[in-house]
């Protein structure tokens, strides 16, 4: 069966690929197996390895990459590139702090000596979505290849080209792609030593189920419905520029995107026609030009998706759109409604709803089963009172969501669990190893 990938801006066919069969599958996980058992002896080379070979080889490739990545998954070009760059700065990050993310822990006890070491897993198998066709994979690609672990990537079919570019970039036989449609990756969970997934709640789960069947690692890292709270005493005007990147970017196609705005009630006016005049600015259109910020959704049936729920919006709220909709582009949409509506919407659409306390601030934050981010804007103050009584795995004040290296990256509740990035990423497929040495009885 083939695996076809499609410009959503204009319908037109870009490449078509043969899918892997399980022979296949099986054999390419043998093969980085084989390859893993030298790739964990040494972190000094592995490190020399990425930081000399597979860093160079992603900025030379870095136009070519973008252009793939933004011609299957629609995302604006001077986005394609800024991924690229957080990729290959985060790849120098992992490099510079690996041996020390990955030292010893020494733990005092009666022993001579007694310590927690922290050694590779195997091959570890990442089944990636397509809103970040770099980011998803390698957050948690590099992490997992510095600690000594080998990697089998399947990527979301749309974007099978950027998976291959992927490949032939790191050039290495620790780092391989298998082409299945996404139902066949729970059959290869049982050839790994543990897997990372990204995506869909559902899809989560029934990964969960397999790993667990077969006892093998999992770090799940699901939806999110992250609320952007802003209090009274925010600065409005910065606040409404810093929320139409927080609801837009990567067309409003993030895990991670504020979806939810909750807005105090005596500033609610005012902010909202500063979000609305910023909305009204975005430039719309073909994801390749350097001018756009808005490009086409993913797919024809990510398009329908996010109408459909946009129409269920009209029966509960105000809805407002600031451009035309055409074919797969959704123009960036403000809703406003103090009903509940705890869908993700993964598309450039806005919902409001407005708050008098601190408590009632936090249970609309909370009213979602999400729990991935949240970005509370106003007073240092005020935001860190607030801080407690908002569930998720990350809070930014002042400042939009995001992943960082040198922070775990992560969920509660419905968004998952496990933590990509920093130490606790890093650490995540390893054996947490207990050591107890004595003299000689």
């Amino acid at each position: 069966m083939a695996i076809t990938t499609f410009n959503p801006f204009n319908g037109k066919e870009i490449k078509s690929y043969e899918e892997h069969d399980e022979e296949t599958v099986r054999n390419i996980f043998n093969s980085v197996s084989r390859e893993q058992e030298t790739w964990k002896k040494s972190i000094d080379e592995r490190i020399n390895f990425i930081m000399k070979e597979v860093v160079p080889r992603f900025r030379k490739g870095r136009e070519s990459l973008a252009l793939i990545m933004s011609s299957e998954m629609g995302k604006p070009i001077t986005q394609s590139r800024a991924e690229i760059d957080k990729c290959i700065s985060t790849m120098e990050f992992f490099c510079r702090e690996g041996k020390k993310l990955l030292s010893d822990n020494i733990i005092e006890t009666e022993a001579r000596k007694s310590f927690v070491r922290f050694e590779p897993l195997g091959t570890i198998f990442l089944v990636m979505p397509w809103n970040f066709p770099l980011w998803q994979a390698m957050r948690a690609a590099i992490p997992a290849m510095i600690a000594g672990n080998g990697i089998v990537l399947k990527h979301a079919s749309i974007v099978t080209g950027s998976a291959l570019k992927m490949e032939e970039l790191f050039n290495t036989p620790l780092f391989r792609v298998i082409l299945v449609q996404g139902s066949k990756a729970l059959s290869a969970i049982k050839f790994s030593d543990g897997v990372s997934f990204t995506g869909s709640e559902q899809a989560g789960i029934a990964i969960a189920s397999e790993a667990g069947k077969n006892l093998k690692k999992s770090v799940l890292e699901l939806g999110g419905s992250d609320p952007f709270i802003v209090l009274e005493d925010a600065n409005l005007e910065e606040t409404a520029k810093q929320s139409t990147f927080a609801r837009l970017q990567n067309n409003g196609q993030s895990c991670i995107a504020s979806k939810r705005f909750i807005v105090s009630k005596k500033i609610v006016d005012a902010f909202s026609e500063l979000m609305a005049e910023n909305f009204q600015k975005v430039v719309m259109g073909d994801q390749l030009e350097e001018k756009t910020y808005l490009g086409p959704l993913s797919s024809n049936s990510q398009a329908e998706t996010v109408k459909k729920q946009v129409h269920e919006l009209e029966k509960i709220g105000k809805v407002e759109t600031y451009g035309k909709q055409s074919g797969n582009m959704v123009p960036p949409t403000i809703v406003k409604t103090e009903s509940p509506f705890l869908e993700e919407v993964f598309g450039p659409v806005a919902i409001f709803k407005t708050f008098n306390s601190m408590e009632e601030a936090g249970r609309l934050a909370n009213e979602t089963d999400f729990g991935l981010g949240a970005s509370i804007w106003g007073s240092v103050e005020k935001s860190e009172e607030l801080i407690p009584y908002v569930k998720s795995g990350m809070v930014f004040v002042n400042r939009v969501v995001a992943s960082d290296p040198r922070l775990p990256f992560g969920g509660i509740k419905r968004s998952g669990y496990g933590r990509e990035l920093s130490r606790f990423g890093i650490l995540e497929f390893t054996n947490i190893r207990t050591v107890w040495i004595q003299d000689r009885p």
